[in-house]
């Protein structure tokens, strides 16, 4: 079983409803084993949309990260994600941040997630569930990564 930390977000419709339906989704092929609380966040790149509402979920899977994905990427459009604007408005977005301890180089697959220590609105969430995980890429704590991003916006 693989430890799996993913980020979600939505900023259309209800979007509270929306990460808790992807999380119900995800139960179904994967163990949920913690969630953070909600985050209210401002868009990044695109600005002309409106807030978001970010989360992270720990969990397990005996899925490879190819598998995974494709999992993802299915539940996604299942709750009536579209894509069409590069950072645009949407319905739930699910992003793989961490696997295990392991680097993930795949068609369509960078993991960690190749951003994730560059926005508060993916460290904010996952420090709360995982503050000592390390980034196999970087070799420091989600911890040490915010608090590096939020020296940095001062």
């Amino acid at each position: 079983m693989a430890d799996v930390y993913l980020g979600l977000g939505s900023n259309i419709g209800d979007k509270a409803a929306n990460l808790q339906a992807a999380l119900a989704r995800l139960a179904e092929f994967c163990a949920v084993l913690a969630v953070s609380s909600f985050h209210e966040t401002d868009p990044v790149g695109y600005l002309d949309q409106d807030r978001f509402l970010n989360a992270a979920a720990h969990v397990s899977t005996h899925l490879e990260p190819a598998v995974f994905l494709t999992r993802l990427l299915e539940t996604e459009l299942s709750l009536g994600r579209v894509r069409t604007l590069v950072n645009g408005p949407r319905i739930i977005d699910l992003d793989i941040l961490l696997w295990d301890r392991q680097v993930i180089d795949l068609p369509g697959l960078s993991v960690p997630h190749p951003r994730m220590h560059e926005r508060l609105f993916v460290l904010d969430p996952l420090v709360e569930l995982a503050p000592e995980a390390i980034h196999p890429r970087l070799g420091r704590t989600v911890r040490q990564l915010r608090e590096t991003l939020l020296s940095r916006m001062v």
